[in-house]
């Protein structure tokens, strides 16, 4: 099978009720994702193609969005794991252990935890699988 990633999304946008606490929550997650978080303003924050903003941003115009499943790569399954402990100790719920799903696949091991404003965030590694490249490097001038 052939999966290409990259393509189809440029960047999602959360509108959180809580940035503080959302931004705990990421950080955690991301460190151990290795996805650094990144930001430039009290308003939001940004992981490759994830911006994160609480409702006072100018993007919010004041409106949460509603309850979004979104997956994350994970490098193998220890990551996966790391995920959902430093997820757990960051302020997420349980929303499914670190195990295998055979119904999606018979090498879907992924986990899920529910951020502060209840997403369903999950880290997935698909097993062994050879990338043509590592991610799709973007280089502008701002």
């Amino acid at each position: 099978m052939e999966l290409h990633r990259g393509r189809l999304i440029d960047h999602i946008q959360l509108v959180v009720a809580d940035l503080a606490a959302s931004r705990r929550f990421y950080e955690a997650i991301f460190k151990v994702l290795n996805i650094p978080v990144q930001s430039n303003s009290p308003h939001d924050f940004w992981a490759d193609e994830l911006f994160v903003s609480g409702p006072d941003s100018p993007e919010a115009a004041g409106v949460l969005t509603g309850r979004h499943h979104l997956a994350f790569q994970a490098a193998d399954r220890a990551m996966v794991d790391a995920f959902y402990a430093a997820g757990l100790e960051a302020g997420g719920r349980d929303n499914g252990a670190p195990g295998v799903r055979a119904r999606y696949h018979p090498d879907y091991y992924g986990a899920f935890l529910l951020d502060p404003d209840g997403n369903n965030i999950e880290a997935v590694y698909h097993g062994e699988a050879e990338r043509s490249a590592p991610s799709v490097k973007l280089t502008f001038e701002m």
